[in-house]
């Protein structure tokens, strides 16, 4: 895999980042916290998508950018022969091969998916192939045997196989569980069988008592079935003779209320003929009702008018006062436009002086903090390189003359005293050094007086537009007024044309006094009218009672006859009730007899149906018996297969352990010849997992520091190989993360060269590092800051060289 282009809009903290890869050797150098790191994190979150970004997805977007902004990382890479193009988006993915304009996946699922199988790794085999992070040369030196087993298991992918056996056994002790819950659910089979027998024999006598009781039921019916038929003639005749008494005393009934409504009638029709005679009477005395109600209308919409007419003179008055009052104001708001032009155009001159007294604070204060920063970084790194010389001028006088130096592992003899004496003379230029730039540091800890006045410039001017923005808001308020007001005069205008046009349109000629007149003999008549339409309508009723009168006469005729018949039929129909009681009573004895017979038979077929159950349950628990035998003996087998699985398990894993070692330490003694062109051939993991150089067959009991990175080095590039061996790739690319943390700055040149040595075999090594000393061992150095007053990371491309010349002046 060979990576060639990445760009990054607004991930992390890089708004508008674009970055070329080439071959060899490419340093990714700046301060922590400026956004090294993060360009790796977008490679795999290209390539993986939201499983290998740190945090949740809605953290991704730069802190800085609108709340729709997008978010989009952009990588080009090639592999197998092929460019591919990967576009992800928070909610989109696409992917291009060999720069197609038509994407070959556009989703995110698709895109993961087909990248992971271009790839052949999933995301921790390409971290663990491509990728080393910080201390990843020196873990397997702090760790102990167990633990580095465990590590090597875990990045090969050996690590898969304990989880298999976990689950097998976890199933295991399910089927533990299982067995042991099924022997004490399973029950006696003595008890079962003798369940069994006992049932059945219950079956058999209660089907004997149910063949009795049926036999006796059907004797009782027999015996009714005689007594029906008289019992049934019987009561129709007595139904007979009860309903013709029942139909006298509805007759008897009906001629009461005959009766009754003949008298109702009649006093009806003499109250109709009084009735009459008073409404001739009082009919002349309301003559003049109906004109009287005829005015009273006239004269009410006559005053309905007159308030319509006195509300619009009113209204009208009003209006007239309101409009002229709009035309003051009208004429006192005509100077708005005018004065609104020019406090706009000052206004925009206000903003001009403050965007040029922004920009010239942010040069001065930009260019402060970044001299502020520089001046801490180097501070640090000689702090560091004054403990490390410190540290190592300890050593060399705890060795003595007659020691043996820890770094070259050779007697210090007369070097002694030469070593100490430039080991003192590097302190103390690292000293003064150190104390340069602690004076430098604490001259920057404050802004500069350029930068305090371009501040207050910039306040000043901030102050200014303030003003002129809240005059311009005040003028543009009066201009708003004066529209209104041109729209209130039209309005009002318009209105007050309205007003005399319904004015016009009104009648006169209402006389209020004639109106109370006419009220006052409306309201006296009032109830003469009402006793008057009384009187009609009782009037009118007389014609219906007269009618009534006669049709009810001739029913209470008819209802007299009907009921002198009805008591001669009743009188006929007497019967001797002695004989229909006595029928009654055997009947009865005759139904409770077959009822009785008939509960018999209902308790005999429950009690047999009871037996047949609890037959079917002694049955059914001998079958379950049975089942349980069978699934007792299926589960004793599965559980004897996974005691074999587990005990398989745990071989494979040890066999692999042992052949892990010989492979590994085949592939990174091939890396140890190449990069010591043949001085050491062979590096081997002891049965502890500890490295051993071996030199001209022997191995070498104490090495020096560069030798131990030598053999972390070529450890971990040995099984980054076999990972991408195992996944099908070639492994090409290598990318090293702040790696030379606890190294000195010759152990540090010394692994550069290590690298440098593999370049037949790495197209490309990415090295990410704060420490700005790497720079002259790179092809490309990618330089990131980052910037305070945009937020974002800056990443800039240089050449090395021209670098080191500028690190040399500045120091």
């Amino acid at each position: 895999m060979r990576l060639r282009q990445l760009t990054l809009t607004n991930f992390r903290q890089h708004a508008d980042t674009s970055i070329d890869f080439g071959l060899g050797i490419t340093g990714i150098i700046g301060p922590n916290g400026s956004g090294k790191t993060t360009i790796l994190e977008a490679i795999a979150w290209a390539l993986y998508g939201n499983e290998a970004a740190r945090g949740k997805r809605d953290s991704i977007r730069f802190a800085r950018a609108e709340a729709r902004a997008p978010v989009r990382v952009d990588l080009q890479f090639e592999l197998g022969g092929h460019t591919y193009r990967v576009v992800r988006g928070l909610t989109s993915a696409e992917l291009y091969l060999d720069g197609a304009e038509q994407p070959i996946a556009n989703s995110i699922t698709s895109v993961s998916e087909m990248v992971y199988g271009k790839l052949g790794m999933s995301r921790s085999e390409f971290f663990n192939t491509y990728f080393t992070g910080q201390k990843e040369l020196t873990l397997m030196a702090t760790l102990g045997p167990t633990e580095r087993a465990q590590f090597l298991s875990r990045v090969l992918g050996y690590e898969r196989l304990r989880a298999a056996q976990e689950l097998v056994r976890e199933q295991r002790r399910q089927l533990i569980a299982e067995l042991s819950g099924l022997r004490q659910a399973m029950p006696d089979p003595d008890a079962v069988a003798q369940a069994v027998a006992s049932s059945t024999e219950r079956v058999a006598l209660a089907n004997g008592r149910r063949d009795g009781a049926r036999g006796a039921l059907k004797h009782a019916n027999d015996a009714l079935a005689v007594l029906a038929p008289r019992w049934e003639a019987a009561q129709r005749s007595r139904a007979e003779r009860q309903q013709t008494v029942a139909d006298l005393r509805l007759a008897e009934h009906e001629l009461a209320t005959h009766l009754r409504d003949r008298d109702r009638a009649a006093t009806d029709a003499a109250d109709a003929e009084r009735a009459t005679a008073e409404l001739a009477r009082l009919t002349p005395d309301l003559e003049p009702f109906d004109a009287l109600l005829s005015e009273r209308e006239t004269l009410d919409a006559l005053a309905r008018v007159e308030g319509r007419h006195q509300t619009l003179t009113d209204g009208l008055r009003s209006g007239e006062e309101e409009l002229a009052l709009l035309a003051e104001r009208r004429v006192a708001l005509g100077e708005a436009p005018a004065a609104e032009e020019a406090e706009v155009e000052g206004l925009e001159a206000a903003r001009r002086e403050l965007r040029d007294a922004d920009a010239a604070f942010d040069a001065a204060h930009t260019e402060w903090v970044r001299d502020r920063q520089e001046a801490e970084t180097r501070r640090e790194a000689l702090r560091s390189q004054y403990a490390e010389l410190k540290a190592q001028r300890e050593r060399i006088v705890e060795a003595g003359e007659d020691g043996i130096c820890p770094t070259c592992q050779r007697p210090l003899g007369a070097n002694f005293r030469g070593v100490l004496d430039l080991l003192d003379e590097q302190l103390d230029a690292v000293k003064l050094d150190g104390q340069y730039f602690r004076g430098r540091v604490e001259q920057l800890e404050h802004a500069p007086p350029a930068v305090a006045s371009l501040d207050e410039a910039r306040t000043g001017a901030r102050a200014a537009v303030s003003e002129r923005e809240r005059r311009v808001a005040t003028v543009q308020a009066d201009v708003r007024a004066l529209a209104e007001a041109e729209r209130t005069i039209a309005r009002q205008e318009q209105r007050l044309a309205g007003l005399r046009a319904d004015l016009a349109t009104l009648p006169s000629g209402y006389d209020a006094e004639r109106h109370r007149a006419v009220l006052r003999e409306l309201e006296r008549l009032e109830p003469l009218k009402l006793k008057v339409n009384r009187l009609q309508l009782q009037a009118e009723r007389g014609v219906v009672a007269r009618r009534e009168l006669v049709v009810v006469t001739a029913a209470v005729a008819a209802g007299t006859e009907r009921v002198a018949v009805l008591r001669a039929a009743v009188h006929a129909a007497d019967a001797d009730e002695g004989e229909f009681d006595e029928l009654g009573r055997a009947h009865e004895r005759a139904v409770a007899a077959a009822q009785q017979c008939g509960l018999e038979v209902a308790s005999a077929d429950a009690e047999a149906r009871a037996a047949t159950e609890v037959l079917a349950r002694a049955r059914a628990a001998a079958d379950d018996l049975a089942r349980a035998d069978a699934r007792l003996s299926t589960l004793t087998r599965e559980r004897r297969m996974h005691d074999e699985l587990d005990g398989a398990f745990t071989d494979l894993r040890t066999d692999l352990n042992f052949a892990l070692r010989p492979e590994l330490s085949s592939i990174a003694s091939e890396f140890l010849a190449q990069l010591t062109d043949n001085r050491y051939t062979e590096l081997d993991l002891d049965d502890q997992y500890n490295l051993i150089v071996v030199e001209d067959g022997a191995p070498k009991t104490v090495i020096s520091g560069g030798e131990e990175d030598l053999a972390n080095l070529v450890m971990r590039l040995a099984i980054s190989q076999m990972i991408a061996e195992r996944a099908g790739q070639s492994f090409s690319l290598l990318i090293l993360d702040e790696v030379f943390g606890a190294l000195d700055e010759s152990r540090r040149q010394h692994v550069i060269d290590l690298l440098r040595g593999l370049h037949s075999r790495f197209e490309q090594v990415i090295l990410i590092t704060h420490i700005e000393g790497i720079r002259d061992g790179c092809d490309n150095v990618l330089s990131v800051r980052y910037d305070p007053g945009s937020g974002a990371s800056q990443v800039q491309s240089s050449a090395p060289a021209l670098d080191a010349e500028l690190v040399g002046a500045l120091a």
